[in-house]
């Protein structure tokens, strides 16, 4: 289910929005910026995405047996 929220932006914010995003986008853009970081399900969907991904673990890993 969808919410209406009116926010305010700086001037800067709303024209480089409309030009970067485009005027049916934006909701769907800030949606989509603001969801990792208020969604508990995503934050965790995300954690468990990073530690099923073995190149990221051996990466972090190789750099700890250098230290």
């Amino acid at each position: 289910m969808m919410k209406k929220l009116t926010i305010t932006v700086d001037d800067e914010v709303y024209k480089g929005l409309h030009a970067r995003i485009g005027r049916g986008n934006i909701s769907r853009f800030l949606n989509d910026m603001a969801r990792p970081h208020v969604v508990a399900d995503d934050i965790e969907a995300g954690y468990t995405a990073m530690a099923a991904d073995e190149s990221v673990n051996r990466k972090h890993l190789n750099g700890l047996n250098k230290a």
